[in-house]
């Protein structure tokens, strides 16, 4: 989904210097606590050196760096509200995003990398179809990245406030990704500080971004035997099950209530995705009450029931397998596109 720009009108009061009251007070010259963006780069810069970033990194990551509106703009104003409680159709998200582009862009770089997807399978226990739809949903298959310097996005997010010790440690992470020979024409991504084709932030380039090639380096730029190995590595680490589908479309029995099986669990991240799923129940208790797999998957699985749409529509028998895509992007809607694509990418 695309952040929505500033509107017509608050762009002609800020022309005329006189700041609309909707735009955020670091688009007004000084950040939320009332300091200006030189002084807090100093702050910036002095615990990237107390974290071991040498002088040299900091003055070239930082040289001529203001802060930038677009990126505040953006960030102020992410569509969507976290008191709202309707949730759109997720057959239109479906459908615009498990289209025949993806799926065919899917099709020909797995055809194109599946000796090497199956020995990142091999080594990480993660699917090459399920790397393949991560890549096509993050960036097009590697053709929308971002064109954001990071350094400046990190630095103008940190000192807005709004998310300040986020935004600040991913700046230092960026400074210590620098340090590996990495120029800064070359540290470029979206406006919230991901990069490369998994859109890693650079905390997690540097937790999880794996040398796929043994050339010694994780490039997730333009390298795909890096990528591949990187989103593998990341889903591993998240508790990626080898052997599970994600999830397997159920027919459901007429009469079948599934809001009684909702879940009273209250999840501590991203509570709003995870109140949509029922409890976890195994696949043969389903079966008892009338919901079937429509493809094997064994009694013993522990699995969440979604009809995200209501009765009569599609619904799904998900795996733990599923809560892993969301570790990577915490959005149903997400999730599920990137499971189904994956299954029409070998189907």
């Amino acid at each position: 989904m695309i952040p929505r720009l500033l509107s017509a009108a608050a762009l002609a009061l800020a022309a005329l210097g006189a700041p609309p009251a909707s735009l955020p007070v670091a688009a007004q010259g000084v950040s939320a606590d009332g300091l200006p963006f030189d002084a807090y780069l100093e702050l910036l810069k002095a615990r990237a050196r107390a974290e071991g970033v040498r002088e040299d990194t900091i003055e070239r990551m930082t040289a001529g760096l203001t802060p930038n509106p677009r990126v505040i703009a953006l960030d102020a104003n992410q569509p969507g509200s976290a008191t709202s409680r309707g949730y759109p159709p997720m057959s239109g998200y479906i459908a615009a995003h498990v289209d025949a582009a993806r799926i065919g862009g899917g099709r020909a770089v797995y055809g194109q990398h599946r000796e090497l997807l199956a020995q990142v399978e091999a080594q990480y226990g993660v699917p090459g179809p399920i790397l393949v739809a991560i890549f096509g949903h993050e960036t097009s298959y590697g053709r929308v990245k971002g064109e954001f310097d990071l350094a400046r996005s990190l630095a103008t997010l940190a000192w807005e406030g709004r998310r300040r010790e986020l935004f600040a440690g991913e700046f230092v992470a960026l400074m210590k990704i620098a340090e590996r020979g990495y120029d800064r024409s070359q540290l470029v991504g979206s406006y919230a500080g991901a990069f490369g084709n998994p859109q890693f932030l650079p905390s997690i380039y540097l937790r999880l971004a794996a040398d796929g090639d043994g050339d010694g380096r994780a490039d997730i730029f333009s390298n795909r035997a890096d990528t591949f190995a990187s989103i593998a590595n990341y889903f591993r680490d998240a508790g990626w099950r080898p052997g599970q589908p994600w999830g397997v479309r159920a027919a459901v029995a007429e009469g079948f209530d599934g809001a009684a099986y909702r879940t009273r669990l209250v999840s501590p991240v991203c509570p709003r995705v995870h109140e949509r799923l029922s409890r976890w129940m195994t696949v043969a208790e389903w079966r008892a009450l009338g919901v079937t797999p429509q493809r094997p998957l064994s009694d013993d699985v522990m699995a969440a029931f979604f009809q995200p749409d209501g009765p009569g529509t599609p619904a799904w028998l998900l795996t733990g397998n599923y809560r892993v895509i969301l570790e990577y992007n915490c959005s149903s809607y997400y999730a599920l596109s990137v499971g189904l694509l994956a299954d029409e990418i070998v189907n």
